[in-house]
Formats: structure tokens, sequence, C-alpha cells
């Protein structure tokens, strides 16, 4: 057999020019490509299985697109198989070990990734690497861009969830079957190459082996991985949250304003409008789908619902303590239910200010009568006056009664503001605690649920 290798290498010498005449590695390259097929699978037992071991670590990941549900991620591909017609002895060639030849010219299965949607941008790696005893090996980076469904529910607190299936496309489990390079921990906790400064953190990679069939008559393999990845909150926290709970804030500390005072009302009409801007510009970094909306999309609209409702409760407070003269005295069974039963429930100390209404002052409508009388009575040393005299002091008995009525009517119309200002008080008291307790359960809601879902 050495012989006749011998022989091989002295015929190729004297065919070969002379600047190739002792280059090791193409006598090596045409003695590998001699009677070699490509397209046939490399075994010289045509019912031997060619098992591919494959290897993934992932560099990057270059986009998360929530709307199309699509991620695209920079992975270091590795693939390894055993070529039966690429073997020779390395003491015939110069201790050549291995060696670099073309992809075009070999074998190469057809193994691929069956979530693809798009052709990435990877560079073209032309080259493989072969062994002295037939051992192939494709390593290659590519950006690969695959569909995923994506959750955004959780936004900006979500963590995805996104596969990578790589297998044969046409091959059975027969012709080829699929293996791991490294063990599945090694492959889970690799971080080495990860660029960890993005928005996305890389929590662990799953991997798991399969084999199916479509028509229960041919199985093919498969290896599914599995790419756990969490995103980074601070950026939509400072920029999303922080300004809305800022907004809300304001609005709880305008109830503190009088109501009986228009600067309230202006005061929370400026904060819905200034809320409104806010959603106009964070409208496009929320993530949208056609399924489902974000909870922080929801929270939004609640927070917008709350302020509308502030608003709300506002204007019929100022309506209720405003224009009291024109209004009828404050009803009983409201005295009751609201100055008396609101007030112990609500624990106001301040009976003078929420407490029921002081009696009114006794009634002086008989003050004309009886100053007539007393002008008609005879008293000691009296002196009867005339007819003018008498005409001029009926005038002047009727102008201050007309004065005494005018100030009993506007002391009515006081005690009944009075009373309406008193009720408008208690139930601003109330409906802002009911709003404040609302808020604060709702708030503690949402923070519990970002909390769980933040370590989770």
């Amino acid at each position: 057999m050495r012989l006749k290798q011998e022989t091989e290498d002295v015929l190729w010498r004297k065919n070969s020019s002379g600047r190739f005449s002792n280059a090791t590695l193409i006598r090596l390259s045409d003695y590998l490509s001699n009677g070699y097929r490509k397209g046939v699978r490399p075994v010289r037992n045509w019912r031997q299985t060619t098992t591919v071991s494959i290897d993934l670590m992932v560099y990057a990941i270059l986009s998360v697109d929530e709307k199309n549900q699509v991620l695209t991620t920079y992975i270091w591909y590795r693939q390894q198989w055993l070529d039966e017609f690429l073997v020779w002895n390395p003491e015939d060639f110069d201790d050549i070990r291995q060696v670099s030849i073309p992809t075009s010219t070999i074998w190469v299965p057809d193994i691929l990734i069956n979530e693809f949607v798009d052709v990435g941008k990877s560079p073209d790696i032309p080259f493989v690497y072969v062994g002295y005893d037939g051992l192939v090996r494709n390593y290659k980076p590519i950006q690969v861009v695959t569909a995923c469904s994506l959750n955004i529910y959780n936004f900006p607190f979500d963590v995805q969830n996104c596969s990578l299936t790589f297998q044969s496309w046409l091959h059975t489990i027969n012709d080829i079957n699929i293996s791991l390079i490294r063990t599945t921990e090694e492959v889970m906790y690799d971080k080495s190459v990860f660029m960890n400064q993005g928005e996305w953190e890389l929590l662990h990679i799953l991997s798991k082996y399969n084999s199916f069939s479509i028509d229960d008559t041919d199985h093919y393999a498969e290896i599914k991985f599995h790419l756990v990845i969490r995103r980074r909150p601070l950026f939509y926290t400072v920029s999303l949250l922080l300004p809305s709970v800022f907004l809300m804030v304001m609005d709880i500390v305008g109830f503190y304003l009088p109501p009986d005072s228009g600067e309230r009302v202006s005061f929370k009409i400026t904060l819905l409008l200034g809320y409104s801007v806010f959603l106009i510009i964070v409208s496009d970094t929320l993530p949208a789908t056609a399924i489902g909306t974000p909870l922080i999309g929801v929270y939004f609209v609640v927070c917008m619902a709350l302020l509308v409702i502030s608003l709300t409760e506002t204007v019929l407070i100022v309506r209720l303590v405003h224009k009291q003269d024109l209004q009828p005295h404050v009803p009983e069974w409201v005295k009751r239910l609201v100055l008396q039963k609101a007030t112990a429930l609500l624990c106001i100390r301040n009976k003078r200010k929420f407490g029921p209404a002081p009696p009114r002052p006794p009634d002086h409508t008989g003050l004309k009568e009886n100053n007539m009388n007393m002008e008609k009575g005879v008293g000691l040393g009296q002196v009867l006056p005339v007819k003018e005299s008498g005409t001029v002091m009926e005038g002047i008995l009727q102008e201050i009664c007309s004065i005494r009525q005018f100030l009993e009517r506007r002391e009515e119309y006081r005690e009944i503001a009075r009373e309406w200002l008193q009720v408008g008080y208690v139930l601003d008291v109330l409906l802002f605690r009911i709003y404040l307790v609302a808020m604060l359960a709702y708030s503690l809601t949402l923070g519990t649920l970002w909390s769980v879902w933040q370590y989770a």
C-alpha cells in the first residue's frame, strides 16, 4: 500500500509544474478531490447514518419587532460531521493533520432553521476545516431573522422565549441524525460571547432533541434551542412610568385647593391636557400588536380615566358650593346623612366647620306692631304728636322695617350658602378619600405584578 502511494506521488510530481512540485497542501488537495462526489452522502455503507453535531452561541440580540413578531439575533453556529471520503494518512503528507478546503467542493448537510423568515446579512465563510480522520468542522456566524411569538403584555418587564429549530429539510433520521457538540448544561449557561450591554439580557439557552413524523412513515430529527431573553426596564421606567406617576401625584395634591375657588378646575384641566400630550409623545414607544395590548397601555388609559373622574368630581363640588343664594335650604335628610353620619364615618373632628348649621335667630316680624303700640301708649309726661309728625314717623318706621327685612333675607341667604358649603366640603373629603383609596389599590396591584415579573 505504501509502495503504491509513493508511486502515485512520483507520477504527480512528474505531471506537476515546477513551482507546485513540492507543495504538500496541493498534493493533499488533489488527493482528496480525486474522484470525490459532493452530491453523494459521504458514507461507504449507505445504511449507515451520518450524524451531524451542532452547537450554538448567541453573540447579540439585534432587534425585537413586536408588531411583526420577528426576532433578529446574531449567533455563532458550529456543525461537525464525519466524511469517510476525506481521510488521509498524515505521515504521507508531511504530518498534515487538518486542512481548510472550499465548502463548495464537498458534501454539506442541508440543516436549516425552521423559523427563518428573512435572509440576514451574514458574512460568507467559504471554507471548512477537515481533519485527517474525516471530521469536517463548519463554523460560521449567522444573522438569524426568525418568527417568534412575542408576548408584550408584561412590557417593559417582559421575558421572551424564542425558539431556533435546526433540522434536515429533506433527509430522514435514517440518513442524517442530529446531536449536540456540548452538553445541555454547557449550552444553557454559556454567555461567554454575548454582548451584554444592549436592551435585552440573555438569561439562558434551553436545548432539546426531538424526533417527529409527518405521515407516520418517515421520521426526522431536530434540535430546538429556546432563547430566553429579558428586557431591561430602566429606560422605560424613567421615561414612561415616572412622568405618569408625577402627574397623578399632582392630581392628588390638587384636591387640597379650596373647592369653592375656581382654581381647582383650571388646575385639573391643565393636568388633563398635559397627560394627553404625554400620551401622544409616548405612543410611538409602546409596542403594539394586532392581538394584544401591554398592561402599561391599560395603565395609561386608567390614569386618564382617573383624571377625568377627578375633574368631574371637582366640577360637581364647585357647582354645589357656587351660587348658593339661588338654592333652597339643604334638605333635612341630606343634613343627617352628610353633616352627621358622614362626618362621623370620616372621623372629621372640626365640628364647627363640618357640623350641622347653628339655629336660626328668632323672627322679628312683629316689630312694627310693637312700635305702633308704643307710639299709641301714653306715658308719664308724654306729649301727643301732631298729625304731620305721625306721618313722618310712620315713614321712618317703614324704612327701618324694610332694612331689617333685607338684612334678615341676606342672613338667610348666608345661612343657605353656609349649609351648602358645609355639604360640599364633606362630600369633597369623602370623594377624595374614595379616589385616593382606588388609586392606591390600583398602584399597589400594578407594582406587585411588575415586581413579580421583574424578578421572575
